[in-house]
């Protein structure tokens, strides 16, 4: 690891492992300072995760809110945080709470970034809670405005999963939006370097300091110090061990193996819980991978034994966390949707594909649906009709679905709960139900200002990490939209902050 003999390959203030939220932000901070930064990224393309998703961006108390004209502050998030969170983590949001207004204000100083608030409800009644959320999107970024460099960015699942670059009639949106905005930023500063198809392998050390890295067969110093944002664990089986799941219906592009964290482990850095991920309920696919599923509209969700077990229009970690111990489980629903899906699911597939498949069934009564399951068929036919009886009074009973402001935020039925929906239409339709993930959020212990610690706690000299490569702040809850790329974002400039300031 030390290796001193060796010549270095390059040299620069900063080097960044990773290309998502985290590591563009941190990127991009570091090289709009007068930082030579360059961004090593072990897949051929840029955004990770990151590029997949909405591109909620859940950072309180900043202009965006401001401007939006939201009752919202930073001491609002924090009763909200400390009511879902009581006392763990304090130092670190406290961290995240004060850096979410700066790395804003930081960001948009460049002209080629701004943001805008979209309502989406936080995921917990707690006080402090913003019904209609405060969380944020970049704009829409058409693909001319970063020309040629457009190619590096991830596009949407679907299309990159087929094999597909972006669709030259559509801009950048989302989190491919996200993503295009901070590289195209970290490009314009004139200090910034992108290496794809470089994965980091080995920290090098000096005098107990990291002094740079080994990625990709080469040698590069970082005399600043190296950010370690490269997602998490979720791709590799053998580091999920016991995790609930399975590496093959995580949401994550197939990069994600914890490389950085094993990378820092191997020079004694401690790792915190590591049973953790942002969960949601996934879609079976045909080709045996999984889509993100949300917004139920309709429907109602059943385990092996027929019954059904939650509140399907709970935020999706909350039934992520919900279906644990009840998969497999299928999604049961009529023919009011018209033989589609009653949800959000990407990327999804068509349903002529998934009954073809076998990854959802069709049948004219309920009888006939259940053997297909294989659950018993009076437990599906006594539950689908105690949920119709909820639907013709407007309430769950069992559940209390349609009692949220997310639970209504996508409901789209038209009785007196418009989350319920009876099923009662036939031909009768079953998907199967799997527990998916965003990614692990389990990994490298980190201090408030994201140098990563040793096991006696002590910072590793030259070492920071963000994002899905720590071990979150918000232990086992997802307290609302964009947190995950709102906190990588947050920690990742702590960390250049602290770079600077230790010049």
């Amino acid at each position: 690891m030390g290796n001193a003999g060796r010549d270095w390959d390059d040299s620069f203030d900063v080097v960044v492992a990773g290309s998502g939220a985290g590591a563009m932000t941190g990127a991009l901070v570091a090289a709009a300072s007068g930082l030579r930064t360059v961004i090593l990224e072990k897949t051929d393309l840029l955004g990770g995760t990151s590029a997949y998703s909405g591109a909620s961006i859940w950072l309180p108390g900043t202009q965006v809110q401001q401007r939006a004209n939201l009752d919202d502050s930073t001491e609002n998030a924090r009763t909200y945080l400390r009511a879902l969170l009581g006392d763990d983590g304090e130092a670190h949001r406290e961290s995240f709470l004060a850096a979410a207004p700066e790395v804003v204000e930081f960001l948009e100083r460049d002209p080629v970034i701004e943001f805008k608030w979209s309502p989406f409800p936080d995921y917990f009644a707690r006080p402090g809670r913003m019904d209609l959320g405060r969380s944020f999107m970049p704009l829409d970024l058409p693909l001319e405005e970063l020309g040629d460099s457009a190619a590096l960015v991830r596009p949407p699942v679907d299309r990159d999963r087929a094999g597909k670059g972006h669709d030259p009639s559509a801009p950048l949106q989302q989190g491919r939006a996200l993503i295009g905005r901070l590289l195209l930023a970290f490009l314009n500063s004139g200090n910034g370097t992108v290496r794809t198809g470089t994965g980091l392998t080995e920290l090098i050390i000096e005098d107990g300091r990291v002094v740079g890295v080994e990625a990709g067969g080469l040698r590069l110093r970082a005399e600043r110090g190296v950010l370690l944002a490269a997602g998490g664990y979720e791709n590799d089986a053998a580091m999920r061990g016991d995790l609930p799941g399975d590496a093959a219906w995580t949401m994550a592009p197939g990069g994600n193996t914890g490389d950085a964290i094993n990378a820092a482990t191997r020079i004694g850095a401690a790792t915190g819980p590591l049973d953790q991920a942002w969960w949601c309920p996934g879609t079976a696919d045909p080709g045996g991978r999984a889509s993100f599923t949300l917004g139920f509209r309709g429907g109602l969700m059943v385990d092996g034994t027929g019954t059904r077990f939650a509140n399907e229009s709970l935020p999706y970690d909350q039934m992520g966390r919900a279906m644990m111990g009840h998969v497999p489980a299928h999604l049961v629903f009529d023919s009011r949707s018209k033989g589609r899906l009653p949800a959000i699911s990407l990327p999804g597939a068509s349903p002529a594909d998934n009954l073809e498949a076998g990854t959802w069934v069709k049948a004219d009564t309920l009888d006939e649906l259940a053997e297909a399951i294989g659950v018993p068929a009076a437990a599906l036919t006594a539950g689908v009709e105690r949920f119709n009886g909820f639907a013709e009074k407007g309430v769950d009973e069992d559940f209390h679905r349609g009692e949220d402001p997310y639970d209504t935020f996508f409901a789209a039925g038209d009785g007196p709960n418009p989350c319920l929906v009876p099923v009662d239409q036939p031909p009768y339709y079953a998907a199967r139900m799997v527990l998916s993930d965003l990614g692990t959020k389990g990994g490298l212990r980190t201090d408030p200002d994201s140098r990563v610690l040793d096991a006696s706690g002590t910072p590793v000299p030259g070492l920071y990490a963000a994002g899905n490569t720590t071990s979150s702040f918000t232990g086992a809850h997802y307290p609302g939209p964009g947190i995950p790329i709102g906190s990588a974002m947050a920690f990742a400039y702590r960390a250049v902050q602290d770079m600077k300031a230790g010049a």
